[in-house]
């Protein structure tokens, strides 16, 4: 295959070559574009008979003789082209007959109807923009039957995944996934602006990671001499500008973890966190169910979305379940009241795999996450979590062993994570402390001891509450794509050659 590709690369550069000898420029400066093709289609009541130009890439051609039909593709979508030697001149048309597939065009000329009513543009002039030297992998279309079969796909996820500029050529659903995905991202900036939420940076590189329990990516900076983390969360910065002021704040923030890559998982992410000053957990409960809300009405016109063969409902009010009680509802086993050693012991009756160095959070994280988050399919707001899987959350109110805690989970996996925020200086120390036994025992993704965001909070952090969304699986979600692969433009991959 890849030997049969080089053979046509080589024409191509034979092709370029005499382009070049017939003092065509290949690659121009520019191309004074006045319409997309599909506002030519859509328009063509009042575009009839005017001159337009367009641009776009060569997606198929039909040579006949004295006259050539092809269909260029530009942003929106793709437009017929009718071109006639006897319209643009002998050279001219030479050299459209010497273009490829995959070649770039400019096209001025009247709009009009074919005899079949594809609008269409005949071309009074042409120029080529770019000359495309790599084959695309054309889809070819055939009727059998009376049945539309795809042939000769570029569907290998791995090679669309490596070559997403391809994908989005021949794959134009695909750029819709995208377009969608900036959208919901104004939707989530506009909900929280009209909020009064202010948008804020805070550093990627960081002297101490932490907010999040993971492993971080470490790299080193020459000047100050010192070791520095990608951040794995922005949460302890935000709070730093809650202390020193600011009342509400959110982040866009790109996130990376080293950790595992799977279908939810990459290890360079977005996510949206943001802090809101003198309130609670149970405050952005609502705020969120508005928040998803206002996203799916804005970008898809209806809260009722569908996601791997599930009809969705995201109207509020969301159903809320504390955790206890979901793990009781699931697996028929009360672990409220069970020490580490009791916790393991149900994990082996339920044969779920735990590690040796995990403490009873991570044991109740495996319990749920393996027997009780896939069955949540329509909007739940999980809540009230056991005291150790949660180091920065608030102490319940009405139970000391839980914190105020809660992830909205949809479609069987959880799309953020939110507490009342813990803002006891002294506590706070303690279970940091905790942490740092965890990490004693092995636990590499525990929390690190941050003495800087704990003077911070001896300043005084009024009462929070924060939220983080993974923009990913949001959009995931709201998109119906199998994979986290599929929203974002160039996932992490292995290297070609392994």
């Amino acid at each position: 295959m890849q030997e049969d590709i080089n053979k046509l690369v080589k024409v191509r550069i034979e092709k370029l070559d005499k382009i070049r000898e017939m003092g065509v420029n290949p690659y121009p400066y520019k191309y004074n574009r006045t319409h997309f093709s599909q506002d030519v289609i859509d328009n063509f009541a009042d575009l009839e008979g005017k001159e337009v130009g367009v641009t776009g890439r060569i997606m198929s051609v039909r040579l006949m003789g004295k006259a050539s039909f092809c269909h260029i593709q530009d942003h929106k979508g793709r437009i017929q082209v009718y071109i006639r030697k006897n319209e643009i001149g002998d050279e001219a048309f030479e050299l459209f007959k010497m273009l490829d597939i995959g070649d770039l065009i400019g096209i001025t000329g009247e709009v009009f109807k074919t005899h079949t009513g594809e609008v269409s543009v005949f071309a009074k002039k042409f120029e080529l923009l770019t000359k495309s030297l790599r084959p695309l992998p054309i889809v070819k279309e055939k009727e059998v039957d009376g049945e539309k079969i795809v042939y000769d796909e570029f569907a290998d996820k791995e090679l669309r995944y490596r070559q997403r500029y391809v994908d989005l050529i021949v794959n134009p659903e695909v750029k819709s996934v995208f377009e969608k995905r900036s959208r919901i991202i104004m939707a989530i900036r506009e909900f929280l602006n009209k909020n009064e939420f202010l948008e804020v940076e805070t550093p990627i590189l960081q002297p101490l990671y932490g907010g999040a329990a993971a492993r971080p990516f470490t790299t080193h900076h020459n000047t100050l001499d010192m070791t520095l983390y990608l951040r794995i969360a922005n949460e302890l910065y935000l709070k730093r500008l809650i202390v020193g002021g600011f009342d509400r704040v959110y982040e866009f923030a790109k996130d990376f973890r080293n950790e595992g890559m799977d279908r939810f998982h990459n290890p360079e992410f977005t996510q949206v966190e943001l802090y809101a000053a003198y309130q609670d957990y149970k405050w952005m409960m609502d705020f969120v169910e508005q928040l998803f809300n206002h996203v799916a009405l804005s970008v898809f016109g209806s809260a009722k979305i569908q996601f791997r063969g599930h009809d969705i409902d995201l109207t509020p009010p969301w159903r809320r379940l504390p955790m206890f009680e979901a793990i009781e509802e699931f697996t028929g086993k009360d672990i409220s009241a069970l020490d580490e050693d009791g916790l393991r012991k149900v994990a082996k009756e339920l044969n779920i795999e735990i590690e040796a160095e995990m403490g009873a959070g991570k044991i109740i994280d495996e319990i749920f996450g393996e027997l009780v988050e896939p069955k949540l399919i329509q909007p739940t707001f999980i809540m009230d979590y056991p005291i150790e899987m949660s180091p920065l959350a608030k102490k319940h109110r009405d139970n000391p062993r839980l914190v105020e805690r809660f992830e909205p989970i949809i479609g069987g996996k959880e799309v953020g994570n939110a507490f009342s925020e813990l803002n006891d200086p002294i506590d706070q120390r303690e279970r940091f402390m905790e942490q740092m036994k965890l990490r004693e025992k092995g636990d590499d993704e525990a929390q690190m001891l941050d003495e800087d965001f704990l003077r911070a909070l001896e300043y005084g952090m009024p009462p929070t509450t924060g939220l983080g969304i993974g923009i990913d699986r949001l959009v995931m979600l709201l998109t119906n794509q199998p994979s986290i692969r599929d929203v974002i433009f160039f996932p992490q991959m292995k290297p070609e050659n392994k």
